[in-house]
């Protein structure tokens, strides 16, 4: 077992036991056990990071989501909502804190489904460019901080993953984003500028699409114009 593998494994039993009660204790149990007998798995044949490669290409079997929006999102020129939510490590992040430099808010369904993981990685491979024009990605789901925590590794997401888990959903909600019969969010993108307004929004007509990151590029340009 990889030293990586192992802190890993020890972080996930020191958060496990503060977990809450319920269903979503239960799957990410269960999660940490399938990545436990992956690697075991691909140690017969293998001493490399095999399993943690399965995990990262869980998303490629997991059930589609494919519904078409219900929401049209704030509009551009209104004020961003300010809010307060907390990251992978139990940080509370505020957006008030980024005032002087564009934000992207980045509302996403859930952790570990397909088009989630697409579009994320498609940031995190694009970091650099963010980084050109100035600009901070914040994740938003309402996924907990310690699923966030888990994805974020397995995913090597460097950016912050901000949990709208409770009151579920309250983030989404302001930006008029959240599916009330779902418990998640669209898929939507926001570029809020260094003033609080919001300059850009886009929320995806079905929930597999993935926006254009052309589009978001051009709209961080805009702002230095």
């Amino acid at each position: 077992m990889s030293q990586r593998f192992a802190e890993l494994s020890e972080r996930f039993m020191a958060l496990e036991p503060q977990l809450p009660q319920g269903p979503e204790r239960e799957a990410l149990s269960v999660l940490f056990a399938m990545a436990q007998e992956a690697w075991r798995q691909q140690g017969q044949t293998s001493p490399s990071e095999g399993g943690l490669e399965w995990l990262r290409n869980l998303y490629k079997s997991a059930p589609k989501m494919e519904a078409a929006a219900v929401n049209p999102g704030l509009p551009v020129g209104s004020p961003a909502p300010d809010f307060s939510l907390p990251n992978a490590q139990g940080e509370h992040i505020r957006l008030s804190d980024f005032r002087g430099r564009p934000v992207v808010l980045v509302f996403y369904p859930l952790d570990w489904s397909p088009g989630c993981s697409q579009q994320l990685d498609l940031y995190q491979s694009e970091l650099a460019e963010f980084e050109r024009r100035g600009a901070q990605i914040l994740g938003i789901s309402v996924d907990s901080i310690y699923s966030h925590g888990a994805w974020a590794a397995v995913r090597r997401i460097a950016f912050p993953l901000l949990s709208d888990f409770h009151p579920k959903g309250e983030v989404a909600r302001r930006y008029q984003v959240f599916r009330e019969n779902d418990g998640f969010s669209e898929r939507a993108l926001y570029v809020v500028d260094g003033s609080g307004m919001i300059r850009y929004a886009h929320v995806s007509p079905y929930l597999h699409h993935v926006p254009p990151i052309e589009e978001l590029f051009a709209a961080l340009d805009a702002l230095r114009r």
